[in-house]
């Protein structure tokens, strides 16, 4: 390939989706050399990055001649009609497999598309392929027995969160413009914070989760969303659009048939935001502190009305969902993990599930007395519960809820701004010590409203850490995390009220534009 030929297929990457649609419609560029360009990407950096881990670039390349045939004939494309995606390789693709990781289930195929993909592939773009999950899609990182590590393209010795951190990758090293994970903990928004992505995650329940591999089988307390990664707002708005259109309460009755509201009809100037930059859980580092602040500072220049909160009670809610997660003592994980080698993380969250409660409790307190109080919070809330304590639990949940609407609503907030996680990407396996650090994404989860990541900054020199040294072994792994993170990426998390997306990408347009006019805004690493 001549030099020209390279920088022009360079070019390609770096476009967006909607921007693609629209070249594509226009005549200015064929779906076929824009899906060229995108698999020649795959093929260059896949071998440093590993992201995408099921290939169908043949299938893509005719699908694509389609696309541009039609175009031809004068038919009306699709809006996203010949622009290259992936998904998460937990959702079902019609022939490919859906294996989570787990090496049981790699020669198995799915006999028909997850609903989510069918929409995105009816609105014409064109499937590259599937990316990396962590085992079971359990851990902030894409590592597990059957594919291998994906790896940060910021920097091959850092993980890439998880658990959609393959599409995080994917779309960070500019190997497609757009993305479908799903998000359960933050498994959507930490992986986008870790590779300098945007990413949204819906409101609980508007989007099916039909199709995607079974985890947590049964448990509807806390509800997984599908929710799209791309470089550009504009994509996740776009991508939402054709997600969300009504329909799915057709074969899926959980999901209501609510419209989606235009974020173009949301004024930033009369928003009420609240922010803050510490939850008590787990206390940032600098960078996402400094980010949280400054994006604050931005939507006040705009014009809107910005006021620094504390939550209620972020710990009661971290524990309400710690439990409900694991109230079958790691049962279900233990099920699915039958006859597949078991990633060395997860056996060690399945020896902690099988303690009695009793004994975890005694084991909580020698650790706090030990100065590991992340540990003992940890193993205070874990272990089996009985039918009733799962109702109870349900039960604080909805109240914690209620006080934490109230709360919000006194306020009179329309967004809140507030970091996705404690730290930037991880070094790889560190994840098992900072479980913790998940509370920030976790908290919206359980109150079921919708949250974004908007990419905004990187760490800067001077500002890795001010943690205090001490005995605990997480607090003490969070400063080896920090330690070498100049130039990492960091995102700032939005959240709005039940149903109203269109808040969250409202406010995350006005910050990218703030934020890419930045000198250290994380533009997709060029590695």
């Amino acid at each position: 390939m001549t030099r020209a030929a390279t920088s022009a297929s360079d070019e390609l990457t770096t476009l967006g989706a909607a921007e693609l649609a629209r070249r594509i419609v226009g005549g200015a560029l064929s779906s076929r050399e824009i899906v060229e360009a995108h698999i020649r990407r795959v093929e260059e950096v896949n071998p440093r990055v590993n992201a995408v881990v099921v290939r169908r670039f043949e299938e893509a390349l005719r699908e694509a001649e389609r696309v541009d045939a039609r175009r031809a004939r004068g038919e009306t494309l699709g809006p996203l009609g010949g622009v290259p995606f992936t998904v998460k390789e937990s959702f079902d693709v019609r022939g490919l497999p859906t294996t989570m990781g787990l090496s049981a289930r790699a020669r198995r195929t799915a006999e028909e598309d997850a609903p989510t993909v069918a929409r995105l592939r009816a609105a014409g773009a064109v499937l590259l392929g599937k990316t990396n999950v962590p085992q079971l899609v359990m851990l902030n990182e894409a590592d597990n027995p059957v594919y291998g590590r994906t790896n940060n393209p910021w920097d091959a010795g850092r993980a890439t969160g998880g658990s959609s951190g393959g599409c995080a990758a994917a779309v960070a090293s500019r190997c497609t413009p757009l993305s479908l994970g799903s998000d359960i903990g933050g498994s959507v928004r930490l992986p986008a914070h870790a590779c300098g992505v945007h990413s949204l995650k819906p409101t609980s329940g508007r989007l099916t989760m039909r199709g995607h591999g079974a985890i947590f089988t049964g448990q509807e307390a806390v509800i997984a969303q599908p929710g799209p990664l791309a470089r550009r707002v504009e994509d996740l708005r776009l991508a939402l659009d054709i997600l969300a259109a009504t329909g799915d309460e057709t074969f899926d009755p959980s999901c209501p048939p609510a419209p989606l509201r235009d974020p173009a009809e949301v004024s930033v100037e009369n928003l009420r935001v609240g922010f803050y930059t510490d939850n008590g859980v787990m206390r940032p580092g600098p960078a996402i502190r400094r980010a949280v602040e400054e994006a604050a500072r931005a939507l006040e220049a705009r014009g809107a009305a910005v006021e620094e909160w504390t939550p209620p009670g972020i710990e009661e809610a971290w524990g309400v969902y710690h439990r409900l997660m694991f109230a079958d003592g790691t049962a279900g994980i233990r099920r699915d993990l039958r006859g597949s080698r078991r990633d060395w993380r997860l056996r060690q969250l399945v020896l902690m599930g099988l303690l009695p409660r009793a004994l975890l409790r005694l084991g909580a307190l020698e650790m706090s007395l030990a100065g590991q109080k992340h540990w003992a919070w940890a193993a205070r809330h874990l272990g089996r519960h009985s039918v009733e304590e799962y109702w109870a639990l349900v039960a604080r949940r909805d109240d914690y809820r209620a006080r934490f609407l109230a709360d919000w609503g006194a306020r009179g907030f329309d967004a809140v701004l507030c970091p996705v996680e404690a730290l930037p990407a991880y070094t790889h396996g560190a994840s098992v010590y900072l479980s913790d650090s998940l509370s920030h994404t976790a908290l919206y989860n359980l109150l079921g409203m919708p949250a974004g990541v908007v990419a905004s900054t990187r760490v800067r020199a001077g500002e890795e850490s001010d943690r205090v040294a001490g005995l605990d072994l997480c607090e003490r792994m969070a400063r080896k995390v920090e330690r070498g993170s100049t130039g990492l990426p960091v995102g700032v998390q939005v959240a709005a009220r039940h149903w109203r997306e269109d808040v969250v990408l409202a406010v995350m347009s006005a910050l990218e534009a703030h934020f890419r006019a930045r000198p250290d805004y994380p533009v997709q690493s060029e590695q």
